[in-house]
């Protein structure tokens, strides 16, 4: 039965969160307003630019072009290395809990810390609200092609983890930069030279593109998120946060930059440390949502179904949810879009296949596991039909409430430490980009993240729907060149892949305890 709470705590739409009187707004509009007017022409027209719609023959739907581009080059990873994300599971668990941990192989990270590092970019509010917005929208089917996004992308991430390590640059000071803008250079180079020029395109696009996405993705549709729970749990439109959205990002750039300044070695050390705690709490009130209502699972997944293969959805609309589950497992697990290869590369390994099967993880925990929890909760709860106006975040908080009727205080934290965890990771992305394109200083680092904690306040400041469009636009923009460039590096990645399962299967990948007895 639906608890009940006071209405002061019912999470409200977030055009009612930062409203005030039209003759008022007239006169003097307040900051969030004047922010709001001067970013949101600019994300439209990239919207349109980026997202623009290719009509599907035989059908009344449409499909972003970059979304059909992520679900093919998936498909024929998959296929090309014969089903790696199943084959690699088991072995990379084993990597996962440090059984070939090298502390002397070069790398900042462990494999447990690079994965949570790209987890936290991934695991967080695409879980949260991207569901909810993709059931809202595409219906319950659109879950079952975001499961299916999310298995396929296991094989696109293996790939760029695979080849962020292998083509990675070592610093003098022992640091770490790597990602597509190094493999995209470097290994189209190593193809001749009619490839080469092709890889520093490719290289300099997927830069630009990444730091446009750290700005958008990774922290304007973060601190947005966060600021319209804190305000639905402390009252709606009456509450003191109300229209302060400024206010709010000021508080959460203030903790950004404290962690940002250390590198990718302190934002690994928190990460690991907030990304399996919150995600532990969050997965554990879905089971204890879907528990209660257990009766209704297998009606929910079969409500899925239907929605995603039915009759009524083929004529234009089965292709049309599909479009909108992949989009949105596009953004929530981020798989062809290169941006956890920067993360990764960051791993202590001599082996670039071993870091590529860690990888194979992400998707499945970000799409297939916590993603799927959120929408049987979603759809359980029934919210997303009589939800009204309420999307993203607000759908969510308002589903798992009708079980836990203070849940929305436990999901205004996590939603907070998601977004901040996703921050810091993302700052790491969009530095690297920035410094591969100006150079690797300190005026460039600086100049960075200072820009970077800026669009931390001006995300809060802004409306959903300006922020969601930015942030989709940047940030799958992005597999544009890197997908290009990988498809001339497969064969470097299967050479890699069938010289590392020789070796794992001959018994001459050494384990932890025997590369600390050889250190003795």
């Amino acid at each position: 039965m639906r608890n009940t709470v006071p209405s002061k705590l019912r999470l409200l739409p977030a055009p009612v969160l930062c409203a005030i009187p039209a003759a008022e707004a007239a006169t003097s509009p307040g900051l969030d307003e004047r922010i709001e007017g001067l970013i949101s022409p600019l994300t439209d027209w990239i919207q349109r630019v980026i997202l623009f719609p290719t009509p599907i023959p035989g059908s009344d739907a449409q499909m972003a072009f970059v979304v059909l581009w992520l679900i093919v080059a998936a498909l024929v990873f998959t296929f090309y290395f014969r089903f790696i994300n199943l084959r690699g599971l088991a072995h990379g668990f084993r990597l996962i809990r440090g059984d070939y941990n090298d502390p002397k192989a070069a790398g900042e990270v462990t494999h447990f810390q690079a994965l949570a590092t790209a987890l936290s970019g991934t695991v967080g509010l695409g879980n949260i609200a991207g569901v909810a917005i993709a059931v809202s929208v595409g219906g319950p089917g659109a879950v079952v092609w975001m499961i299916l996004a999310g298995f396929l992308g296991m094989s696109s991430k293996f790939v760029e983890c695979t080849l962020g390590v292998k083509y990675r640059s070592i610093n003098a000071d022992g640091s770490i930069s790597g990602g597509p803008m190094w493999y995209l250079s470097r290994g189209l180079a190593d193809r001749g030279a009619a490839l080469a020029t092709l890889g520093k395109i490719c290289a300099v696009v997927f830069a630009i593109f990444c730091v446009g996405g750290s700005f958008g993705g990774a922290n304007m549709f973060q601190s947005n998120q966060s600021f319209q729970q804190v305000v639905g749990v402390t009252g709606g439109a009456e509450s003191w946060f109300a229209g302060k959205g400024w206010l709010f990002g000021l508080v959460m750039a203030f903790f950004v930059g404290l962690v940002i300044i250390g590198g990718i070695r302190s934002i690994a050390r928190v990460t690991s440390k907030i990304v399996p705690l919150m995600g532990a709490i969050y997965v554990l009130a879905g089971l204890v949502i879907i528990g209660v209502h257990i009766d209704q699972v297998p009606a929910a997944f079969a409500l899925m179904f239907s929605s995603a293969f039915g009759v009524s959805s083929v004529a234009g609309g089965m292709l049309g949810v599909l479009a909108i589950g992949f989009q949105r497992a596009a953004f929530s697990s981020e798989a062809g879009i290169g941006s956890a290869a920067i993360a990764h590369s960051a791993v202590q390994t001599s082996e670039p296949v071993s870091e590529g099967v860690v990888a194979l993880y992400e998707p499945f925990v970000d799409t297939i596991v916590v993603c799927t929890i959120t929408a049987l909760v979603i759809i359980i709860s029934g919210v997303y039909v009589d939800g009204g106006s309420m999307s993203g975040v607000e759908l969510t908080s308002e589903a798992f409430e009708t079980v836990i009727g203070w849940f929305p205080y436990v999901l205004a934290v996590a939603v907070i430490l998601f977004a901040y965890s996703t921050m810091l990771a993302w700052s790491y992305y969009g530095l690297k980009c920035w410094t591969f394109l100006f150079g690797e200083s300190r005026g460039a680092e600086y100049t960075y993240k200072t820009l970077f904690l800026l669009f931390v306040v001006a995300g809060a400041s802004m409306q959903l729907g300006a922020v969601i469009g930015f942030s989709d636009a940047m940030i799958l923009a992005m597999a544009f060149p890197n997908l290009l460039g990988i498809y001339f590096l497969l064969p470097t990645v299967r050479r890699e892949l069938d010289r590392y399962w020789a070796k794992v299967k001959g018994g001459e990948l050494p384990t932890w305890r025997e590369n600390l007895r050889r250190r003795r």
